[in-house]
């Protein structure tokens, strides 16, 4: 009997990528990958600050167990063989202890108790799919009028190994072992809104947790589809507060802002019942074409490689190109990345640039550009071409060079023009060191006190005036 994707396997040999749909190798023969390097250990360590408990993660584990980069993933990410048939119908729950709770005054955990979920969604392909997260049910009431409201969270980058989903991060904030490097950074934006009073729904995506196959990293299908369905799945929570009259939100920041936008235009026809009341959409890669271009050679330039590892997955014609594209170096860097968080990839991929990974010793970019199959992939990954139904705030700063300003902004454009209630907003800030993160990041903490009070107005029934028309007028 086959069993799902374990990183403690062997590698894949050369000529292949890493895990599709279905594969399975034996258990135990992955050997040992350590930290390359330790540039940019600043970087890290202030990410680091935004949660507040560390945790070492060792020991040996059963031979069928998963474990990803000594990380063991607990047999609940396993999904089952088969799945309900209704988008976010919950194939399984259990508690899930919040590494950051204090008890509160009448018995109940601050900031909430949360439930570890299963569900089911559909994939870029159409195909059935297991998706894992995380419901919390705040201890405080709402803070708002109306009903209480549920807030969909989609996680910015976290990686592509099972042991970076955002639902483990709430139980281990930290995870330092060695081999991987591991931080929760979502945590402090979905305590925020937890604070207001809000119910909070995260996803993990497709393939991030779940170990049957691999994070399909900024697919904008996968992602938008995941979101609509946590929300979905989190009304039928046993102890939920959230009914389907409860407005909904979305929020996501980055790789989060993609997917939010995502579903924030796919809800009309994808997830219509949905009483969706607002998305935030903070620095989207809504055009990959120039987010490739940007990310190259960049502090995250391993993300470069998440993106190619799950367009492989999703699309298995463009192996063939791949292989005649990119050489050893590459591919290696490939199955390597595989299993990464976010710190691992600093660490060990920093400012590399995909022409070492290329047998012409072109760009990434430039290899697109010549690849007709290549632009329709990336094409047909385009947000901004269908037009989201209720309000929407994109922001940008205008320094970012992971996630250009340039296409953040043209996704607001692009909503204007279809007449979509639009809020803008331009974060300015001094430019803070070229492809360093920081352009990237700053902005995430500076605005997000602005992103939850517009949200949280929206979900109180509070209109949104449209600033489309100052869109001539801001960077």
């Amino acid at each position: 009997m086959t069993r799902p994707r374990s990183t403690t396997d062997q590698p894949d040999p050369p000529g292949e990528y890493p895990c599709p749909q279905g594969t399975a190798f034996p258990a135990g023969r992955r050997p040992t990958v350590p930290l390359r390097g330790r540039a940019l250990t600043t970087a890290l360590v202030a990410l680091a600050c935004l949660t507040a408990q560390g945790i070492a993660v060792t020991g040996a584990t059963a031979a069928d167990e998963v474990v990803s980069r000594g990380v063991p993933i607990p047999a609940f990410y396993q999904p089952p063989v088969s799945l309900p048939s209704a988008d976010g119908a919950l194939v399984r729950t259990e508690p899930l202890r919040l590494a950051l709770s204090l008890p509160g005054l009448d018995g109940r955990p601050l900031p909430g108790t949360a439930t570890r979920l299963m569900y089911k969604s559909t994939d870029s392909g159409g195909g059935p799919v297991a998706v894992t997260g995380a419901y919390i049910e705040p201890s405080t009431a709402w803070k708002g009028t109306g009903p209480r409201p549920l807030v969909a969270v989609a996680p910015g980058t976290m990686g592509q190994g099972d042991q970076c989903a955002a639902s483990m991060g709430l139980e281990h904030p930290v995870v330092l072992n060695g081999e991987t490097v591991s931080v929760g950074y979502e945590d402090l934006a979905i305590y925020r809104l937890l604070a207001s009073g809000a119910a909070v729904v995260v996803t993990d995506y497709a393939g991030l947790g779940a170990t049957d196959r691999l994070h399909t990293y900024v697919n904008r299908l996968d992602g938008g589809h995941a979101l609509l369905d946590a929300a979905r799945a989190a009304r039928s929570v046993a102890g939920a507060s959230v009914t389907a009259d409860s407005p909904v939100g979305l929020f996501g920041y980055s790789q989060g802002g993609g997917a939010s936008a995502a579903a924030a235009e796919l809800q009309p026809t994808y997830a219509p019942e949905l009483k969706l009341a607002g998305a935030y959409v903070g620095a989207p890669p809504a055009n990959l074409t120039e987010v490739v271009d940007g990310i190259d050679g960049s502090a995250l330039a391993g993300a470069l490689g998440w993106s190619l590892n799950g367009f492989l997955q999703s699309d298995p014609e463009l192996r063939t190109i791949a292989d005649a594209h990119l050489n050893a170096a590459g591919k290696a860097a490939l199955r390597d990345l595989s299993t990464m968080c976010v710190g691992d990839a600093i660490f060990g991929y920093a400012f590399k640039k995909s022409t070492a990974w290329t047998t012409s010793g072109r760009s990434v970019t430039d290899i697109v550009a010549g690849e007709p199959k290549l632009r329709a992939v990336l094409d047909s990954q385009r947000i901004g071409r269908l037009k989201p139904t209720s309000p929407v705030r994109v922001a940008t700063g205008v320094q970012d060079d992971i996630v250009p300003h340039a296409q953040a902004r043209q996704l607001a454009v692009d909503w204007c023009r279809k007449g979509a209630n639009v809020t803008y907003d331009a974060i300015n800030l001094p430019d803070l060191g070229d492809g360093l993160l920081t352009n990237h990041l700053v902005p995430l903490l500076t605005d997000q006190g602005d992103a939850i009070a517009w949200l949280s107005d929206r979900l109180s029934g509070k209109a949104a005036a449209s600033n489309c028309w100052t869109m001539p007028l801001q960077p």
